[in-house]
């Protein structure tokens, strides 16, 4: 993803957990995270609700292809979560859509 995004003009930096991503955003805080919901360690939705405390400004999207995961976006009260939750498999460009929306 970070190979597609920078061809499309982002700045993305990949990381392969969420430690490594909270240890990355000691050094550059982050405008986009985008991540994966299910992770080892701390999971997408933990290092989503951290960096929004610590980043209020950064723009959260989750994806995942669990239909546990992805049913809670028709939940009731899914409006209330601070980021943006995908289902796998995602097109490139419907992604970058959603990042450039």
């Amino acid at each position: 993803l970070a190979h597609i995004l920078t061809d499309k003009g982002f700045a993305a930096t990949a990381v392969y957990n969420g430690e490594q991503a909270l240890e990355l955003a000691t050094t550059v805080a982050p405008d986009v995270l985008l991540s994966d919901v299910v992770m080892p360690g701390i999971s997408g939705v933990d290092l989503a609700l951290h960096l929004i405390g610590l980043f209020p400004s950064c723009r959260v999207v989750l994806y995942s292809s669990i239909a546990v995961v992805t049913n809670l976006l028709k939940a009731p009260g899914a409006s209330n979560y601070p980021f943006t939750l995908l289902a796998k498999p995602i097109h490139p460009d419907d992604l970058i859509s959603h990042l450039t929306a």
